[in-house]
């Protein structure tokens, strides 16, 4: 039985419907990427699907808006996974759970993919729709945006005749986005050896955190459970000698962690202290992140006296300096954009296993040259402690154009619809719009959407009632670009 039967736009919510039945974590687009190609094989519409998983879809123009500029609508049908401890969801079979509560749309127990299956959604909405009033369309439906924009990279423009371009990809009704940051993901070994030691086996849960998007909320200064764990470990070292076994925190780069965990090997007579440093920790961490992340704890648990093998001290001393001097956070603001987080370091992925401890983390920055230097720091500290550093998945910033006609055709849209000026606004996270950008010379774009909260995290919701509104304004739009 459909869920969300009943919501308007009716059409919209349908194909949204859809699309949540259908595994699309990145890395995994083969089923949302075919089920496209069928929709454009169903309603006799041109398409073409690259190797990447990238689909092509065009319709030609409505009477009357043959000589209109044609128009790139343009989202991405990858969705970060993400889902409550314990709960029962595999994101490469199952699809999810939707919910509906009150105006908001959610998932039960795992991220909603809203970003950006709503894009996908309303996009099919309009090709299927031949009562539409619009120009030329080009649907461009990109795969694995999540983890380094890869689809949009491998995308070859040369067929593509757009010169204005929706981007589908925003979270905030009301608000325009125009420019956006340059980014990439900061992948480091550090070499680890270890050795054969014994004794009781603690494990150290650190959750609770209200995590979050690494370009969107990282000004909201919430805490990362990376750097949280490294800290409480190295605090810890220096009260009890323990040996670690295990570290694991973060599942998506661009996603702040919401926990982490360490396992490590020390004396049974050190329980006491260890389950009281680990109490002082989580009361200190809750006053300190008051506002943003109350819900903090760190927790023990023993599982008796074992043997194994665990990290020899320089080792273990290695991986808590790197874990220590990691950055995280807004690095700068902008000295242009009041409010305009200008650079900032997400480390987002932690494992140990094998021969390395491994890192993860995602870099943003609107100027070049300082996504550079803040590059080669990690570089620089990895190296340093005799790892090695590879940067992957660098994307270009979107700069901001001063001329933009579609800009002043949406604002004067949003005007006569709503009664007031849309906010015009450089962002942090990153979009596709800087790669389509750079391919597509003298290309005018703008990205939209309707609201949206707690994007790559268990909490995401979409606005019913703003999906309904932004709906109504694009398809306005499309009407108005004549």
């Amino acid at each position: 039985m459909s869920v969300l039967s009943g919501l308007k736009p009716e059409r919209v919510f349908y194909y949204f419907e859809e699309i949540c039945k259908i595994p699309r974590g990145s890395f995994h687009t083969e089923k949302i990427s075919s089920y496209l190609v069928e929709f454009a094989k169903v309603h006799g519409l041109e398409y073409r699907q690259d190797e990447s998983g990238n689909v092509v879809i065009k319709k030609t123009a409505s009477k009357g808006y043959e000589d209109a500029p044609a128009v790139i609508l343009q989202g991405h049908c990858d969705m970060v996974c993400e889902k409550k401890p314990g709960y029962a969801h595999d994101f490469e079979k199952d699809g999810l759970e939707l919910a509906v509560e009150g105006d908001l749309l959610s998932a039960r127990g795992t991220t909603l993919g809203g970003d950006d299956g709503i894009a996908v959604a309303y996009a099919l909405a309009v090709l299927e729709d031949d009562s539409l009033k619009h120009p030329s369309l080009e649907v461009v439906i990109t795969t694995d945006e999540e983890v380094g924009m890869l689809g949009a990279m491998a995308l070859d423009t040369s067929d593509l005749k757009g010169t204005y371009m929706l981007n589908i990809d925003s979270e905030e009704e009301g608000k325009l986005w125009i420019s956006c940051a340059g980014g990439l993901s900061a992948v480091c070994e550090i070499p680890v050896e270890y050795r054969e030691t014994q004794g009781v086996r603690y494990e150290v849960m650190l959750e609770g955190l209200a995590g979050g998007h690494s370009g969107a909320e990282i000004d909201k200064i919430r805490a990362n459970a990376i750097k949280l764990l490294g800290r409480f470990l190295f605090e810890l070292s220096g009260q009890v000698e323990f040996f670690l076994t295990e570290l694991a925190g973060g599942q998506k780069d661009n996603a702040i962690p919401r926990s982490a965990r360490a396992v490590f090997l020390a004396d049974a007579c050190a329980e006491k202290e260890i389950a009281e440093a680990a109490a002082e920790f989580g009361k200190n961490l809750r006053a300190e992140y008051s506002g943003t992340d109350d819900g903090i704890s760190v927790n023990v648990r023993t599982e008796g006296e074992t043997e194994g093998s665990a990290l020899t001290m320089s080792a273990q001393q290695k991986v808590l300096f790197f874990l220590m001097q990691f950055p995280y956070g807004v690095q700068k603001m902008s000295g242009e954009i009041a409010g305009l987080v200008e650079t900032s370091v997400n480390p987002g992925i932690l494992c140990m296993d094998g021969n390395a401890c491994r890192m993860t983390a995602s870099l943003r920055s609107s100027v070049g040259s300082a996504k550079k230097a803040l590059s080669m720091q990690i570089q620089y500290l990895t190296e340093f402690l005799g790892g090695s550093y590879t940067p992957e998945g660098a994307y270009p910033a979107w700069e901001y154009r001063k001329d933009s006609a579609l800009r002043e055709i949406m604002a004067d849209t949003y005007e006569d619809m709503f009664g007031e000026r849309p906010e015009i606004k450089a962002i942090h996270a990153g979009l596709e719009c800087g790669i389509f950008y750079e391919k597509i010379p003298n290309l005018d774009c703008v990205s939209f959407g309707p609201s949206m909260s707690g994007i790559h995290t268990t909490e995401e919701t979409l606005s019913i009632s703003s999906t309904e509104r932004m709906w109504k304004y694009l398809l306005k739009v499309l009407e108005n670009i004549r």
